[in-house]
Formats: structure tokens, C-alpha cells, sequence
């Protein structure tokens, strides 16, 4: 009886596994459609997700306001409504944001990049005049600067930068806007998050707790909050540090005379949010411009500013706004961001040092969980 029950066993093993290798096959050999599916129901989903993205950015505001309203104990009514209020409140003040920066930021930054683009190719021109007139002996007439100048000649900066290029972004703007019914659908799937917060992970803690047992429910728990603390900080943190070095930055290069400066220093601030690479990506972008439109001097002046603004973001600025909840090796920051770059693009590069912060927690934790199971032993 018992040979016959291993023998089944056995044929049935075989039979899953042949299974197995059978749906692997079917599912490669359907890769596209089933890529495509996935694709067709991100596409239905993505307002559900932004939606909860939003109210993920906006939770802890929300519940710090919350928290002020609930101690005017001797308004009943701003009491009773604590929670309401609070998620009003937030996006009053997000609405207002969003007017100051359409009222006064958006339409400068606008009409420099018109300006740029309408004029690039005059910049571009009367810097080459420039070099061409610089004497022989010149450091910059070197076999290496004339190198670089004659495969910079060679592009066709036409097929990048022209009237035809500006319509099709326009006609990409226009289909962005299309999408506006789907931002709102996001809004109010975030209003009612909000709103319903605790409920809403009330019923989350007791379905993990009924799937899971008691201690890999309280580890689940631990984690999501050590991991939650992560990526909020570092969100949250990026989005404010780049506001403060955009803000520098402009200012630093409106005292320097530098043309689009405003431009210039918030494309800064952008791109200073993913680590590393970012702001050394547009500080290039921003030489280039401005040896254009101001000439190498300037450059060089500006560029000099920059790097001092850059260290003092990186060593004072940005670890108060962030904090110390992201102590991890550069070489591994670095490594992230080239990883999730190449597979994932900008948004690969900027969430990569949170992931690489929780996947540090969790190996750093296993490794020490097995060190006290192995000393425990070894006491015994």
C-alpha cells in the first residue's frame, strides 16, 4: 500500500510538472498579447493608481492637520468633522500652489523654452563664429575641444529644434489634455482614500491577519511601516529639496546676469532629484545653454556657483530635509540608479534608492536572524 502510495505520488509530481512546463511555454508563446493585455488594463487602472498615489503624498498632512483639529475642543463642530476639514484644507492649499506656479512660474519657464528654441540656432551659430576666431595658439582650439566642436557641427540640430518639432509637441500637450477626466477620476479616488484612511486600513490589517500567522503578521507590520517611513521621507524629501535648490539656483544665476536663469535653476532642481546622475545631467544641459547665450566666462562662473550650491544641498540641505533614514553606500545609490535606469527610465532612476533602502533593511535583517539562530545553537 505504501509502495502504491509513493507511486502516485511520484506520477502525480510528474504530471504538475509537465503542467507547469506547459503553461510556461503557452504563456512565452503568447508573451505579446499577454504584454498587451497587462498594458490595456494599466491603461484602465492608471487613474485607480495615481489616485492612490496622490492620497499617499498627501496622508500625512493630512493626518497632522487632522491632529490640530481635534484639539479645538471648544469647537464642536471643527471636531466633528476633524477629518473632512483636514483632507479640504490639504488640497486648498495644493489648489493654491498650483495657481501661484500657473500664475507666475509656469508662464516664465514657457516663454524661455520658446525663446530657446526660436533662437538656439542664432546662439548656436555666432558661438561657432566665436571659435573660429579664437587665436591658433588657443587652449580651446586643442585636438580634442576641435574634435568635440566638429561632432557637435555635424548635428542636425534642425531635426531636433524646429517649428515642425514644436507642433508635434503641442499636438502631445493636446492628447495630454485629453486625458483630463482621468486626473480627475485620480482626485476624487484620492478624496475618498483620504477620507476613509482608517478604514480602509483597518480592513487591510485584519485581512493579513486572518491569510497570515501571528508572527508573520506582526514582521508584515513591522515592515510596512519601516518601509512606508522610508519611501514617504524620501518622496516627500526629493519633491521639497528640488523646490529649495530650484529656487537657489535661480536666484544664483539671476545675480549672475545668466539668460533663463529661472529655467535653468528649476530644471536643476528637477533633475537633482534623482541622485547623482540628475545633477550632473543638468548641470551639463545648463553649460551648453549658457555658453550659447552668454558666452565661456559666464559658463564657467556659473558653473563654479552651481557646484558650490550642489555641496551645500548634498552636505547641509538635503539630509535636513530628508534626514538619516536612508544610510546606505553610495556604490549602491549608484548602482540602483544605473539598474533601474536602464530597465525602468526616469522613474526607475528616481525610486531606486528607496527600493535599494528596503532591500538593504530586509537582507540586513535575515543576515542578522541567522547570526542569532547560529549563536543560539552554539550556545546550547
Amino acid at each position: 500500500m505504501g509502495e502504491k502510495k509513493k507511486t502516485i505520488t511520484k506520477w502525480l509530481y510528474w504530471f504538475l510538472f509537465a503542467v507547469a512546463v506547459i503553461a510556461v511555454y503557452k504563456t512565452l508563446d503568447n508573451f505579446q498579447d499577454i504584454g498587451n493585455w497587462i498594458k490595456e488594463l494599466l491603461d484602465v487602472l492608471m487613474p485607480f493608481l495615481i489616485g492612490i498615489l496622490i492620497a499617499y503624498l498627501l496622508y500625512i498632512p493630512c493626518r497632522k492637520i487632522e491632529n490640530i483639529y481635534l484639539k479645538a475642543k471648544k469647537l464642536k463642530f471643527i471636531k466633528k468633522r476633524a477629518r473632512g476639514l483636514s483632507v479640504l484644507t490639504v488640497y486648498l492649499i495644493v489648489v493654491i500652489l498650483i495657481v501661484i506656479s500657473f500664475t507666475f512660474l509656469i508662464p516664465v519657464i514657457s516663454t524661455s523654452i520658446i525663446d530657446l528654441v526660436s533662437n538656439f540656432q542664432g546662439y548656436y551659430n555666432d558661438t561657432m563664429n566665436g571659435y573660429a576666431n579664437l587665436p591658433e595658439d588657443s587652449i580651446l582650439k586643442s585636438e580634442v575641444v576641435s574634435e568635440l566642436i566638429n561632432n557637435i557641427r555635424n548635428i542636425d540640430f534642425k531635426q531636433y529644434i524646429n517649428l515642425e518639432k514644436i507642433a508635434d509637441y503641442a499636438k502631445g500637450a493636446i492628447n495630454f489634455a485629453t486625458k483630463i477626466f482621468d486626473f480627475f477620476v485620480a482626485v476624487i479616488v484620492s478624496v475618498y482614500m483620504l477620507l476613509q484612511r482608517r478604514e480602509i486600513l483597518e480592513f487591510l490589517k485584519k485581512l493579513a491577519r486572518a491569510m497570515l500567522e501571528e508572527r508573520s503578521y506582526h514582521h508584515l507590520g513591522r515592515y510596512f511601516e519601516r518601509t512606508n517611513s522610508i519611501f514617504f521621507n524620501f518622496l516627500a524629501g526629493q519633491f521639497i529639496d528640488g523646490i529649495v535648490v530650484g529656487i537657489i539656483t535661480s536666484i544664483a544665476m539671476s545675480i549672475l546676469g545668466v539668460k533663463y536663469a529661472i529655467l535653468l535653476g528649476f530644471m536643476i532642481g528637477l533633475f537633482n532629484m534623482i541622485p547623482y546622475f540628475g545633477a550632473i545631467i543638468a548641470v551639463i544641459i545648463a553649460t551648453i545653454i549658457t555658453i550659447l547665450t552668454g558666452g565661456l566666462g559666464q559658463a564657467v562662473a556659473m558653473l563654479i556657483v552651481v557646484v558650490i550650491l550642489q555641496q551645500i544641498d548634498a552636505n547641509i540641505i538635503n539630509p535636513k530635509i530628508i534626514g538619516s533614514s536612508l544610510k546606505i553606500s553610495p556604490l549602491l545609490v549608484i548602482f540602483g540608479v544605473t539598474v533601474g535606469g536602464a530597465y525602468f527610465g526616469i522613474w526607475g532612476m528616481f525610486l531606486a534608492v528607496p527600493v535599494i533602502a528596503v532591500l538593504k533593511l530586509v537582507v540586513t535583517d535575515y543576515i542578522e536572524y541567522k547570526n542569532r539562530k547560529k549563536s543560539q545553537l552554539v550556545e546550547e
